[in-house]
């Protein structure tokens, strides 16, 4: 294996010019950055990562934070777009455990005590006093679904209330004027926004809102059945859901077929996220489609942008949200 005095030698250059070629030093003039480059590539020479992290006060690993299971549907594609980011980006990624409900538990310690460089963050609310720690620290962080800055903190998050917005108006559109809405755990910055979107969709509908026609769950299959079920109790059931995830709209699926109703002949249902299961799901799962893949990617290539430029400033960004349409919503046709 070629060590970096065999690069060295073979370029006609000293140790320390090919390390301020492997570390990006500005005072090394192109056509020897160029030929150091292509000796390096030509004998295969792999740089010790240690050492040039030492070099560059970096370890080249970035955390991430989840507080939500790796099954969750949104969680896998949301890695996905992470791992695809960071393969030829030079830097490995290590997930962070935590202990929040340890008091004298600090997370910021916790992540120099791993050596990383930055941090992604999802699934942890504004109000953590770890979080508060964090965005106040000089550790690089992008939150995911969550508005939070810092002096070194930004965020990337779905367009949710327009999202939501959408598809009240599209079930209006189909003539629905009893639209119901399963929301997530309301607190959370992203459970308030859906909110606000569905009430701001009924307003433009000229409708009004009906807190009988809120459920609230856990995003789960099982919490979106228990919502639906409650809802088809009531005197007039809704003709039109909306979900807040894929999962608990396919709980309320399950449920109005349990009652010996149809989707979407008798009830219309929308989903939220577009992830995978909602294509093959029978029927085809009308829903909102966030990008999580591409959001995975931009979270990793925003962190890493501020990890190695100290004057980035901390991005705030908007991914915009479609409605896609599917074989789950019809015209309004009467239950009873």
């Amino acid at each position: 294996m070629a060590s970096i005095h065999d690069v060295a030698k073979e370029a006609g250059v000293s140790v320390a010019t090919v390390s301020k070629v492997l570390n990006d030093y500005p005072d090394v003039s192109d056509k020897t950055r160029k030929k150091v480059n292509l000796v390096i590539e030509q004998l295969h020479y792999q740089p010790n990562v240690v050492a040039r992290g030492l070099v560059k006060r970096r370890s080249w690993t970035v955390g991430i934070l989840l507080t939500v299971p790796f099954t969750n549907p949104f969680v896998a594609e949301l890695l996905e777009g992470i791992k695809t980011a960071l393969e030829n980006s030079g830097y490995d990624l290590v997930r962070l455990s935590t202990r929040f409900e340890d008091p004298n538990y600090s997370f910021i310690k916790h992540c120099r005590s791993r050596n990383v460089d930055g941090v992604v963050v999802f699934g942890v609310e504004r109000d953590n006093p770890s979080i508060d720690e964090l965005i106040h620290s000089d550790i690089p962080t992008m939150f995911v679904d969550t508005d939070i800055v810092g002096k070194r903190a930004g965020y990337i998050m779905t367009d949710n209330q327009n999202a939501i917005q959408m598809s009240v108006k599209h079930l209006y559109e189909l003539g629905h004027e009893q639209i119901a809405y399963i929301s997530g755990t309301l607190g959370p910055t992203i459970a308030n926004m859906r909110l606000e979107g569905y009430r701001q969709g009924l307003k433009s509908c000229n409708l009004p809102y009906l807190t009988s026609y809120l459920e609230v769950c856990d995003y789960s299959f099982d919490g979106g059945a228990a919502a639906m079920r409650r809802l088809l109790q009531l005197k007039e059931p809704p003709t039109g859901v909306v979900c807040t995830s894929d999962l608990s709209a396919f709980g309320a699926i399950y449920e109005i077929e349990r009652h010996g109703l149809c989707v979407p002949e008798n009830i219309s249902v929308i989903g939220f996220d577009n992830t995978y299961h909602a294509q093959v799901f029978k029927p085809n799962l009308t829903t909102i489609n966030q990008n999580i893949y591409s959001i995975g990617i931009r979270s990793i290539e925003c962190l890493i942008a501020l990890i190695e430029n100290p004057d980035f400033s901390p991005p705030v960004i908007m991914e915009p949200s479609e409605l896609i349409i599917r074989q789950t919503t019809a015209s309004q046709i009467s239950i009873h």
